[in-house]
């Protein structure tokens, strides 16, 4: 039996787009995925950065950090996922600019230019948010089923990633309200609640997102709220003249030359395009869904919401399918 205690976590919004210490400044930077974005840094009113160390960094929710590219004049040095990828973009003899291409769900987060120059070192720091969507996810086995690991899992199979806390909190503000309680990246377990009542936190706690905390990464399990980012693709609702199996439903997105879609690109879909469609259709995880940006009658009477059928039998032959043509 899992014990629960929850509250209201209440955040200030200014306290996320908060001033860095130590003279330094910090900016936010929003993008797509597959953009090409640049991170602004310079030292105005100073000497030529050549000669000086310049070291861009991406600052992780455990408080450590991952190298993204360190300069000393003529010589460079990219790392990790971040090489062939990264530049620095020295427009002058002042600019300290990092150009990233070709974004993908791993590098939204914080990132640090660092200038190394003698008396006058300088920090700045620059929050990149890639426009996305969080969605709330449980396997087929049903609820509280994840670890922290499978919860990684669970969302890259779905073309997503683990949520942060400010991701989830943006939903919440736009009105996310859902009682089942799943991992974000930093290893706490949270959910967020915009209605009040008894069976998430009580009648009488505030709206806010209710926190279990920190748990143990291995033991404990709870459901996960995972982030994607704005399709690079086609999302569809394949018609045909019959309902599909769901074995069916995966080659005859093949034969369309697609992919059967995952949840992650339905809800990007939903979301970051307005797709509404009243049909139900599995997806890849064997799960049946389906999107409502209007709501109506029959369809999602009082709400926009992708709406959850279930993981129904694979052999039955009830429901359409959603493919996915990724961009050449």
């Amino acid at each position: 039996m899992i014990t629960l205690f929850s509250f209201a976590l209440v955040v200030c919004a200014s306290s996320l787009h908060a001033e860095a210490q130590d003279g330094g400044s910090r900016t936010k930077v929003y993008a797509n995925l597959g953009d090409n974005i640049t991170l602004p840094c310079r030292l105005e009113g100073q000497s030529s950065l050549f000669g000086n160390r310049i070291k861009w960094a991406k600052l992780e929710d455990d408080s450590s950090e991952t190298n993204v590219l360190i300069s000393m004049g003529a010589h460079k040095k990219t790392y990790g996922n971040f090489q062939n990828r990264v530049y620095l973009l020295e427009v002058d003899d002042n600019d300290a600019t990092l150009v990233i291409t070709d974004l993908d769900l791993n590098d939204y987060g914080t990132y640090s230019c660092e200038i190394i120059n003698g008396m006058n070192d300088k920090i700045v720091e620059v929050d990149l948010e890639l426009q996305g969507v969080v969605f709330p996810y449980s396997p087929r086995l049903g609820r509280y089923n994840l670890n922290f690991q499978d919860a990684e899992t669970a969302c890259l199979e779905q073309d997503a990633v683990v949520a942060s806390f400010e991701q989830l909190y943006g939903e919440w503000r736009n009105g996310m309200d859902w009682c089942n309680a799943g991992w974000l990246n930093d290893g706490t377990v949270k959910y967020p609640i915009t209605k009040p009542r008894e069976p998430c936190g009580g009648v009488r706690t505030s709206a806010g997102l209710r926190n279990y905390g920190r748990r143990d990464k291995s033991n404990s399990r709870y459901d996960v709220f995972c982030f994607t980012a704005s399709l690079k693709g086609r999302f569809y609702y394949l018609i045909q003249p019959k309902k599909l199996n769901f074995d069916e439903a995966v080659n005859t997105c093949k034969r369309d030359g697609a992919e059967i879609a995952k949840v992650g690109h339905i809800y990007a879909a939903w979301k970051l395009q307005g797709y509404d469609r009243c049909d139900a259709g599995w997806l890849a995880d064997g799960s049946v869904r389906y999107p409502i940006s209007r709501p109506r009658k029959n369809c999602s009477p009082t709400e926009a919401a992708v709406r959850f059928v279930g993981f129904p039998d694979k052999k039955q032959k009830l429901y359409g399918v959603y493919c996915y043509k990724p961009q050449p």
